[in-house]
């Protein structure tokens, strides 16, 4: 089944790299061919726009969960995919989140440090201990950009880049994210969960150039009053 045509916000492209902002609700990629996901309707995009009336190569060197927006970048060699996943295996890319959660921290900046459980059958992530097995260490910061009498805006960095983690570490700090019922959530948010990637840094995987993107807000931030009056 052909790809719906969805439009795609393109924040950078050259011969090498494809850097999206992605939309609430569609996945990256790995669902089946029948439902549209970021990697299908970029190949698409390539597609029509280059006249390519064969397979284009796109490389997922970055992903975000399906309700989460912002920056993704993809590449659009093998080369380029090699150097880039190398740069995110070795922590060598910078990742800042934005979230609008529930509550005020106690501190306007802190290290978050658990340890996670995946849990593929309820397609969630637990928190547990260090000896568990399988468990995998999490780490990221996060300091507070505004906060009201019942929520906070706070941009989030990343030392290591787990499933759900963002989600599953503020909501076991007691902050779960606007919108995200599977993580303890009881505020309102649509589409998605008030999550975004906002800035992405790396280096050019063929030129030696530092290279900084950043995602605008969705018009869900805006059209949410909460998360209006945090901007």
């Amino acid at each position: 089944m052909a790809t719906p045509a969805l439009p795609l916000d393109v924040l950078y492209e050259d011969n090498h790299l494809l850097v999206v902002n992605k939309p609430a609700l569609l996945p990256t990629m790995g669902v089946a061919s029948s439902r549209p996901s970021l990697l299908a309707v970029a190949k698409q995009y390539l597609r029509e726009k280059y006249d390519k009336p064969g397979k284009v190569y796109l490389g997922v060197v970055s992903r975000l969960d399906a309700p989460v927006t912002g920056v993704v970048v993809v590449a659009r060699t093998s080369k380029a995919a090699g150097r880039l996943s190398e740069q995110f295996r070795k922590h060598a890319v910078e990742k800042a989140y934005w979230a609008a959660v529930e509550g005020v921290p106690d501190s306007s900046h802190d290290t978050l440090e658990d340890f996670l459980l995946k849990d593929d059958r309820h397609r969630r992530v637990h928190v547990t201990h260090a000896k568990s097995p399988d468990a995998q260490l999490a780490r990221l910061q996060y300091s507070v950009r505004n906060s009201l009498i019942d929520f906070s805006l706070l941009e989030v960095l990343l030392e290591t880049g787990r499933k759900h983690q963002i989600r599953v570490q503020l909501s076991k700090a007691g902050h779960p994210i606007l919108g995200d019922r599977k993580y303890g959530s009881q505020s309102d948010f649509s589409p998605g969960i008030a999550l975004h990637a906002r800035t992405l840094t790396l280096q050019h995987p063929v030129r030696t150039e530092q290279m900084r993107f950043e995602a605008p807000l969705p018009a869900s931030w805006q059209k949410s009053r909460v998360v209006a009056k945090l901007l």
